[in-house]
């Protein structure tokens, strides 16, 4: 099995096209020239150490020299040995705050942003695992199913916002009861929920559905997203910061015991994001930490390989030599056209 192990330099390759173009236009140009001068083969004739497609078999040495650099850069393997290797995983629902509290600013750019830079951070750090994605604010929506698609999965992520969810609220405890049903009815382990939320709006139902959520085996972690001390939101329905009936500005506060109070009741653990790739690495060693279940039906042969981009490198290095051994043709003898 031949694989390139750094395939994005073979870009470079592209530019071989333009230099063909370019040598060709040289070469009808200086046809050009020596028309001007006379007859083209008479005017050749007189260049000293003039040789027919001499020229050419330059640029071919020099094309062949440019490409093999570029092969070499990109290093062309050969599978060698092989090793199975067994796979474990666990399933991982991430339960994402969609309310508009969301959009506040206290942590910068806003809530949500950060939110979902630390879903990519958990994401580009697993393996294995599966997989899902939930949002809720008044209700809750399954957005992406348990799945090993990580490119999806944030692709997915980028695209949820406020809007999505028309009904406002914080119902975590729905968001828990979703993320049950995602999760194989099949096991009672290898499941983990994280909520990631400012915790407003207070759920009675919350604790108590995380307790049941831990009597089937979910452990729950929450990500507490946002600052006590509260800001204002911003509308993008009406651009300016949301204001309550009384139109003063709406202060929305991180609520800190509720979430404790949730992954106490989920025997999980609670996060304060601040440091992103932090909050991301403590919550995945959380779920490493696991048990974890063999994953069926994706057990892959790895290959070790063997590189030959010297090889390549050492003729790129001989087409050069040679290109710069051959001469070329000298300056023009006196010639008198009459």
């Amino acid at each position: 099995m031949l694989r390139f192990q750094h395939s994005e330099h073979l870009f470079i390759l592209t530019l071989l096209p333009l230099l063909v173009i370019l040598f060709v236009w040289m070469i009808m140009w200086r046809r050009t020239k020596l028309k001007k001068l006379g007859e083209e083969r008479l005017i050749s004739a007189q260049l000293s150490g003039y040789v027919y497609g001499r020229s050419a078999l330059k640029f071919i040495l020099l094309a062949v020299a440019f490409a093999a650099t570029g092969i070499g850069w990109a290093n062309l393997q050969k599978g060698d040995k092989m090793e199975k290797v067994q796979r474990k995983g666990v399933d991982v629902v991430i339960a994402l705050d969609l309310s508009k509290s969301m959009l506040a600013k206290d942590i910068q750019p806003d809530r949500l942003t950060r939110a979902k830079q630390l879903v990519t951070r958990m994401i580009d750090k697993m393996q294995n695992d599966r997989v899902a994605l939930v949002v809720f604010a008044g209700r809750a929506y399954l957005q992406v199913p348990l799945t090993i698609d990580y490119s999806a999965m944030k692709m997915m992520l980028q695209n949820v916002t406020p809007q999505l969810i028309p009904t406002q609220g914080t119902v975590i405890g729905e968001a828990i009861g979703l993320s049950m049903q995602s999760f194989s009815q099949k096991e009672r382990k290898y499941k983990s929920l994280v909520i990631i939320s400012d915790g407003e709006g207070h759920d009675d139902n919350a604790q108590a559905m995380a307790q049941e959520a831990a009597g089937e085996g979910v452990v729950i972690h929450t990500v507490g997203i946002g600052s006590p001390d509260g800001a204002t939101i911003y509308d993008p329905e009406t651009k300016s910061v949301k204001l309550d009936e009384q139109g003063q500005p709406v202060v929305s506060k991180l609520n800190e015991q509720e979430l404790k109070a949730i992954a106490a009741s989920g025997k999980g653990t609670y996060t304060l994001l601040q440091n992103t790739d932090d909050a991301a690495d403590k919550i995945i060693t959380s779920i490493e930490s696991m048990e974890q279940r063999t994953v069926k039906g994706i057990d892959v042969e790895y290959q070790t390989y063997n590189s030959y981009f010297q090889y390549f490198l050492v003729l790129a290095l001989l087409a050069l030599i040679i290109e710069w051994v051959l001469p070329g043709a000298g300056k023009k003898k006196e010639v008198t056209i009459a």
